[in-house]
């Protein structure tokens, strides 16, 4: 339990048993003849706004960043094979290792709560990294991939880079990772055995930090095979060919702050809410975007819950 955390549940307290008192306070003395009513109901109506939004920070700050839920969703593809009919994978994003309450023990639950999951593919869209601010500091690759070489699905954990990751070292990163046996896709393709049968993974490079070379990497896949690009950025989504049924990608956090009939605060998309989480169906194909695990700029969360998703290819019509 942290001071923060102390000092916040004492300033909430205060202002809850100094609102009790203004409820129970009487309106004025009887001499006045008549009680001075709506300076009374104004004054305790600014309390409850004031202790509102302290509990709103609250919990911003201190609780929902540090929370981490399971996102299931199940996406119905046209043509996706039937062996395939079913397949689960765990996808993850933007744990930013160093920021607020990502520490070596968030990193393990984040492990043993995707290996509960049992995925049979497993893949992490980068941003592994924060840099040192006044609320996260930098963690070496060396520290989160001592942790997160322990993910097990039979089929294997996939990833690509993030802006973090580039802006930091990305061939050390990516060195890391691989030695502890997450393989890393930077505009390269690869084929892997899923069910007995093919199915290509695609990684697309990071929108804002590399070269794109969409069309070149996609045509790398023979035609007719069936595959799923990977990507840090959901930008390029209406970039990425129609041939590509499905794009899995992080990035914007979900816009970390999200109020209800206002949606994101902040977006980090040029398309502005359009691409900022879950499914979206477009010319054909399919895009999904996770809100991610943590935090950048700011280490706040509100009505955008961490998650970890599992997700469930079905074949369209069975």
């Amino acid at each position: 339990m942290t001071i923060a955390f102390v000092v916040s549940i004492a300033v909430l307290l205060g202002l809850l048993l100094f609102l009790v008192r203004e409820v129970r306070r009487p309106p004025g003395p009887a001499e006045w003849g008549r009680q001075p009513v709506w300076p009374r109901r104004l004054r305790i109506l600014g309390d409850a706004v004031i202790l509102l939004l302290a509990c709103v920070a609250f919990w911003a700050f201190l609780i929902e960043p540090n929370r981490l839920i399971v996102r299931e969703q199940t996406i119905e593809i046209d043509n996706w094979p039937r062996a395939l009919d079913g397949l689960k994978i765990a996808v993850i994003s933007d744990i930013h290792t160093g920021g607020s309450f990502i520490n070596d023990k968030k990193l393990h639950q984040i492990v043993e709560r995707t290996n509960q999951l049992h995925p049979e593919l497993i893949v992490i869209l980068g941003d592994y990294m924060s840099s040192n601010g006044w609320t996260s500091r930098r963690v070496e690759p060396e520290v989160f991939g001592a942790v997160l070489k322990d993910f097990t699905a039979p089929f294997g954990t996939y990833s690509v880079l993030g802006n973090h990751d580039v802006w930091y070292n990305a061939g050390k990163v990516r060195a890391v990772l691989e030695h502890n046996g997450i393989k890393v896709l930077d505009n390269e393709v690869l084929q892997i055995e899923a069910r007995g049968v093919p199915l290509w993974l695609v990684g697309l490079a990071d929108l804002w930090t590399s070269s794109q070379m969409i069309e070149q990497t996609v045509a790398q896949v023979p035609e007719g095979q069936t595959m799923i690009a990977l990507t840090h950025n959901p930008d390029i989504f209406p970039n990425v060919p129609q041939r590509v049924p499905l794009l899995l990608a992080g990035h914007t956090h979900g816009g970390q702050v999200r109020f209800p009939f206002i949606g994101s605060v902040v977006q980090s998309s040029d398309f502005g809410q359009r691409y900022e989480r879950g499914h979206v169906f477009e010319n054909h194909h399919h895009l999904f975007v996770t809100t991610g695990i943590g935090t950048s700029i700011v280490p706040v969360r509100f009505g955008v819950t961490p998650e970890i998703v599992l997700l469930t290819l079905k074949s369209k019509g069975d």
